[in-house]
């Protein structure tokens, strides 16, 4: 039974009202006054009991029997059928001649508020490789730039406004989790060719010889440059597919992590001090950070010869 979030009593207190009035000999006064309820309230527990027993002393749903102007199943069937045939809120509404809102609350109920939704769910196809350097996803992330605490350290919004932008580019191997990241200042096609290079070095002094890498669309990685950096490497370039960034959902879910974690995580005097306390994090989130998709063991148990450390 779920009681009203105001109830001043429950089935067992009514029960001890209602014995104190059948039972005790108590007036319907003194038994509301003790139970701390009006006399109507204690008349109506009183009366409930006596007719239906323990059943009656549970709360009722307070929804009316009967609503006589409630939207027909007819009509709900008639709205989730144009729905179906990807036709608007609106177009709807025209069609079958009712209130915008009352098609609006319908397709909200019948779980077809968004038209994404009359697609059915795309299945997850999780995949990851069986040796650590098969394939590492790349991703850049855009983060604000501040010279003093701003939003959310202080609460005012306009408080970091006008330093700008710096993007912290991240590298996720694929098997094991290892990640490596920096704070750079944009995304253009030659500085994510210097994280590339850089990137490639890092792996290499913990034993990891990359093959592959993927990324997006996005303009740094369709560049000239890029494609040379990929060929004079040895590395086979994959891209995701357009607006499928779940394709590269290893790199988004480490973000994600960076943000709460690493970016957002603590109240940083400025962005220098927060880029400062990457390597840190990097460290600890490689080499001390239980995983939940390894086992709840770190990324760096993974690998099988494990050479060198993070710097």
């Amino acid at each position: 039974m779920k009681l009203h979030r105001n109830a001043r009593t429950c089935p067992k207190s009514r029960r001890l009202l209602a014995e104190r009035v059948l039972e005790d000999d108590w007036s319907l006064t003194n038994a509301a006054e003790a139970a701390g309820v009006s006399e109507r309230t204690a008349a109506k527990w009183v009366a409930r009991f006596q007719a239906e027993g323990e059943a009656g002393l549970e709360d009722r749903c307070s929804a009316p029997k009967r609503i006589p102007h409630r939207t027909s199943a007819e009509r709900v069937a008639a709205i989730e059928a144009l729905r179906r045939l990807r036709l608007s809120a609106a177009e709807i509404a025209e069609a079958l001649e009712m209130a915008l809102s009352t098609v609006s609350l319908w397709l909200k109920r019948i779980g077809l508020g968004k038209r994404s939704r009359l697609d059915p769910p795309e299945p997850p196809n999780r995949y990851e490789r069986r040796h650590p350097g098969e394939l590492v996803h790349v991703d850049v992330k855009k983060l604000g730039r501040f010279g003093i605490p701003g939003k959310r350290a202080v609460g005012d919004r306009h408080a970091s406004r006008g330093f700008g932008w710096e993007c912290v580019h991240v590298m996720v191997d694929d098997c094991s989790r290892l990640a490596y990241a920096e704070v750079l200042p944009d995304e253009r096609g030659l500085t994510a060719v210097g994280f590339l290079r850089r990137g490639l070095e890092w792996f290499a002094r913990l034993g990891v010889q990359v093959q592959r890498v993927m990324t997006d669309n996005g303009s740094p990685y369709v560049s000239t440059a890029h494609a040379a950096a990929c060929r004079e490497l040895g590395l086979r370039h994959l891209r995701t597919r357009p607006y499928r960034p779940r394709t590269n959902g290893k790199a988004e879910r480490f973000i994600q992590t960076l943000q709460r974690e690493w970016a957002y995580g603590r109240v940083y005097a400025s962005s220098a001090e927060r880029t400062a306390a990457l390597l840190p994090f990097l460290s600890h989130y490689n080499f001390k950070r239980r995983h939940g998709s390894l086992g709840h063991q770190t990324p760096a148990t993974r690998l099988n010869n494990l050479v060198g450390n993070y710097s």
